[in-house]
This record gives C-alpha cells, structure tokens and sequence, in this order.
C-alpha cells in the first residue's frame, strides 16, 4: 500500500469519525432538547416557560434558538401585552356609579390603550409563528415541540384575544350610560351605586343601560377566569 493510499484512508477514517461524533453531538442535544419541552413544560399543569440554566442552554446545542423563540414570545407577552392590559383595565374600570360619570375621560384613553395593546399582541404572536413555521426540525422533536409550542404561545395568545371583545363591550356599555346620565344629568339622581329618576320612561332606559353594563361584565369576569384557567391548568 502506497503512502499516498495509506494517508487517505486515514483521512477518511479520521472524516468518518468526525461526522459520527457529530451525530452523537446533535442526537443528545436534540434528546436533552426534547426532555426539557416534555418534563418542564408538558408534563404539568397549565402555562409553565421555565427558563433554562446556562448548563441547559449549551446542552440543548442549536435548539436553543428553539426555545427562544418559545421565550421572547412570553417575555414580550409579559412586559408588552399582560402587564399594559392589566393596568389599563385597573385604572380605568370605575368602582361606583359615581365614579363612572366622574372618569369618563378614563374610559376613552383605556379604550385606545386597549386597541394598541391587541396590536402588539398580533405584531408578536405573527413573528412567532413566522419563525416557528421557518424551523428545520427532526421528526421525533417536532411533535413534542409543536405541543409545547401551542401550551406556551398558541393557546394563550388566543385566549388573551378573547378578553378584547369583552373589554370593548364593557367600557362601551359604560360610555353609553355616562352618555345617557349626562343627557338627562337634571332629572337623574346618583347617590354611590344608586340612580334615581322621578321619569318611569327615564328610568326604564336608564335600568336597561345598567342591565347592559351588568351582563357586560360578566362577560368579561368569565373571559378573565378561563384565562386563569388556561394558566393554572385547572
């Protein structure tokens, strides 16, 4: 055998060995990737993003892009769109009758926060996607993923969509009434969470306003308990 020959075997074998190692470098990662989606977040209850350690980042290899993709949307979530909304809807939803006529102002400014913060919820939930439809994953990982995927990011994203509408017909069913009291401000009496209107017309349309500003927030009290459902897992 020529020196030449002997040199190219051992080049290949040495090539061949290379690319084993590879193999097994992207096999444990991909395994160390998986049994983190599964165990950390799947195996439990509700909406769990846990962040991984430095040591558990470096093992997870290139998926760890993966999951940061799974991470910046819930960072953004957090800070951008559950955060804004509940302050919003804290300083805006009035306490009493009276308080309502007297931050009427309030209920337009919440109506528009409200209107930005479902904008920046779509703007990110639409980059989500985007990236997770772009990933190049092995079959075996892509199935656990895209469950994890869908716990941490789908299914919150819509169930926080469904608080809007809820939120709309609230605060317009507030804005019709303070419409309506400030209409008739001379012949209706306000004392806390009572009115009173010596008009039986009057205050037929003044009990249907409240009726509407009722239900209206029921709706919104459930929209906000299958929320908390979906992130207690109850």
């Amino acid at each position: 055998m020529s020196i030449v020959t002997r040199r190219f075997l051992v080049m290949a074998l040495m090539a061949g060995l290379g690319l084993a190692a590879c193999g097994d470098d992207e096999a444990s990662q991909r395994k160390a990737f998986t049994e983190f989606l599964q165990t950390r977040i799947l195996d439990k209850k509700g909406l769990h993003v846990p962040k991984p350690s430095d040591d558990e980042m470096k093992s997870f290899g290139p998926y760890a892009k993966d999951y940061g993709i799974i991470l910046g949307f819930n960072d953004a979530m957090d800070k951008n769109v559950a955060t804004r909304m509940s302050q919003a809807i804290s300083n805006g939803m009035p306490r009493s009758l009276a308080d309502l006529t007297a931050r009427r102002a309030d209920l337009a400014s919440v109506m528009d926060g409200m209107r930005t913060i479902r904008a920046t919820l779509d703007a990110e939930l639409a980059k989500a996607d985007a990236a997770h439809a772009a990933l190049k994953q092995p079959d075996d990982l892509k199935s656990v993923y895209d469950k994890a995927y869908e716990r941490t990011v789908t299914i919150p994203a819509t169930t926080v969509k469904e608080i809007f509408p809820a939120v709309d017909t609230i605060f317009e069913a507030a804005q019709n009434l303070v419409n309506f009291i400030d209409q008739h401000h001379d012949a209706i009496k306000i004392n806390g969470n009572s009115m009173q209107a010596s008009d039986p017309k009057l205050l037929g349309e003044l009990n249907g306003l409240i009726g509407a500003l009722s239900r209206n927030s029921q709706a919104f009290q459930e929209a906000q308990r299958k929320y908390q459902a979906v992130i207690g897992g109850y």
